[in-house]
């Protein structure tokens, strides 16, 4: 039976992964509920993967706790392996076998009782658009049909929870939005789904989201709560020549990033009292030294969005070396 509102799928204390002198998830906490789309963001090489794989009972944790559908892992991970599904950024299935039998073969692999094997695929082929590709072989499909197939593949046993790891990484916009309208279809269901990805649109979509850098969790919460913590530190420039404007503004005390958006530029600030004066001060200080330049621009603040966040997370720490060096 699938875990309820309120109730925790998942949670895990101090977990930890080294290879050798690599210490690749460092004591990272986190406490994922039920019936939720849970984000993991993060660049490549973060822990992400790694970290999915401990949770699964794939890979056994160097040290830390972890319950997952009441379960303690790694020591009773075959009893999970029968409650999860797994999808891998990489198409995983045959296909030089039909989509039809690639269900088939999963429905068998996953112990779902033959007497009801026909009705679920027959289900999975109408709910994922394949009544007319069944017979097709699956390596002759689409990237976007091979992302239904692999999801139609890892929820066939009707999983209590979902493992996704990077699974849009290879598909066009259209076929990602179709995909995680599937997603929230299977959330609505009791289904609780933790996605791995290092894109912002859909790190945007989550209820909740984790963020990964080199192994730790630097932030962790709604992308409301997440934006909410940057309010007074994103501005945009309007300038005549974006880019040198830009080379002025990025060594402006309290200036951690600028990027060009199209003719302006975003500027994200270090936080309050590590030489981010308020919002508009420092709209004034920005306009000011740009002027003294002989740049004529106009800034004003903005809303923070999860690319901010990310590089607020990622960067803060970098660019205080960077100046204290």
């Amino acid at each position: 039976m699938k875990l309820a509102d309120g109730e925790v799928a998942i949670q895990a204390h101090g977990l930890t992964r080294r290879f050798g002198d690599l210490v690749a998830v460092d004591h990272v906490d986190l406490q994922v509920p039920a019936r939720h789309v849970y984000g993991f963001l993060g660049p490549n090489g973060s822990g992400k993967s790694t970290t999915i794989r401990m949770l699964c009972g794939l890979l056994t944790p160097s040290d830390g706790e972890i319950e997952v559908l009441g379960l303690k892992i790694p020591a009773e991970a075959e009893a999970l392996r029968r409650h999860i599904g797994y999808m891998t950024q990489k198409f995983s299935l045959f296909e030089d076998l039909s989509v039809r039998e690639n269900l088939e073969f999963l429905a068998a692999i996953q112990g779902v009782p033959r007497q009801h094997t026909r009705s679920r695929i027959d289900e999975l082929i109408e709910q994922y658009h394949f009544g007319d590709l069944q017979k097709q072989l699956a390596g002759t499909l689409s990237g976007g049909q091979k992302q239904r197939l692999a999801l139609a593949c890892a929820v066939i046993h009707e999983p209590e929870l979902l493992f996704l790891d990077e699974p849009t990484s290879a598909v066009d916009p259209e076929s990602r939005r179709d995909f995680w309208e599937k997603l929230f279809e299977l959330a609505d269901a009791g289904t609780t789904l933790l996605v791995s990805t290092h894109l912002m649109d859909e790190a945007e979509r989550c209820h909740r989201l984790a963020i990964l850098d080199h192994g730790v969790l630097v932030a962790d919460g709604t992308p409301q709560e997440l934006t909410g913590r940057l309010e007074g530190r994103t501005f945009i420039v309007e300038a005549a020549d974006p880019r040198r404007a830009q080379r002025l503004i990025v060594d402006v005390s309290g200036v951690l990033s600028v990027a060009q958006i199209g003719n302006s530029l975003r500027v994200l600030t270090s936080a309050a009292g590590v030489g981010n004066p308020a919002a508009t001060d420092m709209c004034v200080h920005i306009d000011d030294t740009l002027a003294s330049a002989g740049q004529q621009v106009h800034t004003h603040p903005t809303p923070a969005n999860l690319e901010d966040v990310f590089v607020a997370v990622t960067r803060s720490g970098a660019k205080q070396a960077e100046r204290a060096a």
